[in-house]
């Protein structure tokens, strides 16, 4: 990163209506970001891996290899960090430890599968709040792949058996509502700073890294990583919580964000493909189920981009 660069992290925010999108530059910012969302489909495998090491403990620890990845660079920048604009951080570190915090909480709160499934209505709600961007359209494709996906993960998260929610559980899932409303939220809104260099997800990570450890802390006990647990843990940072955010970030920044919102609904379906493909799952008919709804839904949502190929070519 040069001093041009570094220089750009002090603009204002930008809105879509400043300046209209290349259609070429949106189509590589969106496949940037979808590399995140294959990076995510490893995070049930490498948790697993993970063995018994608490949340936090494996966030802080996660994170901080992720914000190790990426922090040459920004150091480079030389003034930068002083430069982003302080709604930059609250965003930044809000969505990346917010997110993972009423997680968390919710885990604790309330069955696994109930959470789950509600936690994953992010990408819909990316989708909604999307409308809300100066210059973006919600068509009704676009909320008709979403929810196609809605219902694939669905289908994959409780393998066909339903959900029943239980009044005990109640803050559990207002916990993971409120884990949906974070991250939908911070990828949504990121679309107001592209100005900001994606190289800051890197103090985004180390602030998140140390928030999580703090709460380890308060809430946990340590548990020492043993051979293959930590490598886990270093795959972990390089990929679904580390490096998929710097591909997250600038695809949120400068790609289709509705397209992104379905697109990430391919990560639970490719999550499970993988569980499957190592032995730890077993392939079923949700699965191919899913897979038909999902790929469906992505098709539908990949309207637009799909008629501007065509007119490109």
């Amino acid at each position: 990163m040069n001093a041009r660069d570094a220089r750009a992290g002090a603009a204002p925010p930008e809105t879509a209506h400043d300046a209209a999108p290349n259609p070429a530059h949106q189509l590589r910012a969106t496949a940037i970001g979808a590399g995140a969302v294959l990076l995510w489909a490893s995070l049930a495998l490498f948790t697993t891996l993970t063995g018994r090491i608490p949340p936090f403990q494996l966030t802080a620890m996660a994170f901080a290899v992720g914000g190790a990845l990426g922090l040459p660079r920004a150091l480079r920048g030389g003034g930068t960090l002083r430069a982003v604009p302080r709604g930059a951080w609250v965003l930044g570190v809000g969505g990346l430890f917010g997110y993972h915090f009423f997680y968390f909480v919710a885990l604790r709160n309330a069955p696994a599968v109930d959470a789950g499934l509600i936690a994953y209505l992010w990408p819909l709600l990316i989708v909604v709040f999307s409308a809300l961007l100066p210059g973006e359209r919600l068509r009704w494709w676009h909320a008709a792949g979403a929810v196609l996906g809605l219902g694939g993960t669905f289908l994959l998260v409780t393998g066909g058996q339903g959900v029943q929610l239980r009044g005990e559980y109640l803050p559990g899932y207002a916990a993971a509502a409120v884990c949906a409303v974070v991250w939908s939220a911070y990828s949504v809104a990121n679309r107001r700073y592209p100005k900001v260099p994606t190289d800051m997800v890197a103090f985004f990570c180390l602030a998140t890294a140390v928030l999580a450890a703090v709460c380890h802390l308060l809430f946990e006990d340590t548990v020492r990583p043993e051979g293959g647990q930590w490598l886990a843990a270093l795959a972990l940072g390089l990929g679904p919580v580390g490096g998929a955010f710097y591909l997250w970030d600038h695809g949120t920044k400068h790609g289709d964000i509705r397209l992104l919102g379905t697109l990430s609904y391919f990560a639970p379906l490719l999550s499970t493909a993988l569980l499957i493909a190592t032995g730890r799952a077993d392939a079923s008919w949700p699965v191919a189920a899913a897979c038909v709804l999902i790929t469906g839904g992505a098709m539908l949502a990949s309207a637009d981009a799909l008629r501007a190929a065509r007119r490109r070519g």
